[in-house]
């Protein structure tokens, strides 16, 4: 699996080539690495512009994959890959999931039960404690907290998560051997030990205006939902906000002074159908999601409630999507969407990507990646 995952890599350093295009290459070729050795006029049969084109074969002269293979096992990074058992799954069903996520720390089961808490930079007091109430209540309810490490509410956020014995998983705009803001090394650290910092750019990558902006599609898509806690008019949080919107996420936002410009942005996003956030209890019914905590989460148990039972008896060996799942059971998308999760956490569902799911019967545990 190594010697494939190391044509992945490749592809991934090279500007350009997302998921359309992976896509493409994963169609045309055998495999990726044929389409890595690809001659020029192959690679733009592929659908490749000529741009890419001639950026690849600069690039393909330049590295040599297998020292930055040995590099990132080092230096402690793993790389997960659309064919990796331990790709999230709940990202894999987004539009455009990333192809590559590189990783350090680790990601466990019970990570597919987690809420996005994110906002401002320049975060005021209400907002600090409202932040940390939320990561704190998250996490006491044995809920993963993302975020994206940046100043002010992210920061805030995984702070608490970790405080009160939770985890939390860090999604960057630079390469996962990269901390930013520097200030924050110290907490990716202790974020490492109890979750993971995640991110689709190779590491190496430095920290980048450009990059914010499209890494909050994988804040959202690893989310069931996501908490907006202050947002100026222009705020970052806003876009992860909009994906979430996009990817059928629950979008709760915290209502502010209307004299506040931070709350400019989360006010708006409740006029316009958010819910507003009141608290995390209330949070966890409107998604109808059950509180379980660590100690519970980390046992199977039997179905508690005739929903879970009447999924279950929908589930076989045989891949069902969630449409035909909802249509079977006679219950909306989403009560289906926050049932299968409690299903899979409990080992008896498991999720094949695309909205397809089979029964399982598996106990929780770490999902890991070996680098060799």
């Amino acid at each position: 699996m190594a010697d494939d995952r190391k044509y992945w890599i490749g592809f991934s350093l090279i500007r350009g080539i997302g998921a359309v295009r992976f896509r493409r290459l994963l169609t045309e070729f055998d495999s990726l690495q044929d389409a890595w050795g690809a001659p020029k006029k192959k690679l733009e049969q592929a659908g490749l512009s000529g741009k890419i084109v001639e950026n690849l074969l600069e690039i393909r002269q330049q590295v040599n994959l297998e020292q930055i293979w040995d590099a990132l096992e080092k230096q402690g990074i793993q790389v997960l890959t659309w064919q990796d058992e331990a790709y999230p799954g709940r990202l894999k069903e987004i539009d455009q999931p990333p192809p590559v996520l590189y990783m350090k720390g680790s990601l466990l089961k019970q990570d597919e039960l987690a809420v996005a808490v994110v906002g401002t930079r320049r975060v005021s007091m209400y907002g600090r404690q409202v932040a940390q109430e939320i990561a704190a209540g998250l996490a006491q309810n044995g809920i993963t907290v993302v975020s994206g490490l940046a100043r002010g509410v992210d920061a805030i956020a995984h702070t608490a998560a970790l405080e009160h014995g939770g985890r939390t998983l860090a999604i960057l705009g630079c390469g996962v051997d990269r901390v930013y803001p520097p200030e924050h090394r110290s907490l990716s650290q202790r974020i490492v030990q109890q979750g993971a910092l995640l991110s689709d750019y190779p590491p190496g990558t430095g920290p980048d205006a450009v990059n914010f902006p499209p890494r909050n599609r994988i804040i959202s898509g690893l989310s069931l939902a996501v908490v907006i806690v202050e947002a100026g008019e222009k705020s970052g949080a806003l876009i992860t906000a909009s994906f979430a919107a996009d990817q059928g996420r629950d979008v709760f936002a915290v209502p502010g002074s209307i004299h506040a410009p931070q709350s400019v942005g989360t006010n708006r996003l409740i006029q316009k159908g958010a819910y507003p956030f009141v608290s995390v209890e209330d949070l966890l019914e409107t998604m109808d999601i059950m509180m379980v905590s660590r100690k519970t989460d980390a046992r199977r148990t039997i179905p508690t409630d005739a929903t879970e039972g009447k999924i279950l008896r929908c589930l076989s060996d045989q891949p069902l999507h969630i449409d035909e799942l909802s249509r079977l059971v006679e219950l909306p998308v989403a009560q289906v969407s926050s049932t299968l999760t409690i299903l899979e956490l409990k080992g008896f569902a498991r999720s094949l990507g695309g909205m397809n799911y089979v029964a399982a019967h598996e106990s929780n545990g770490e999902y890991h990646v070996e680098n060799a």
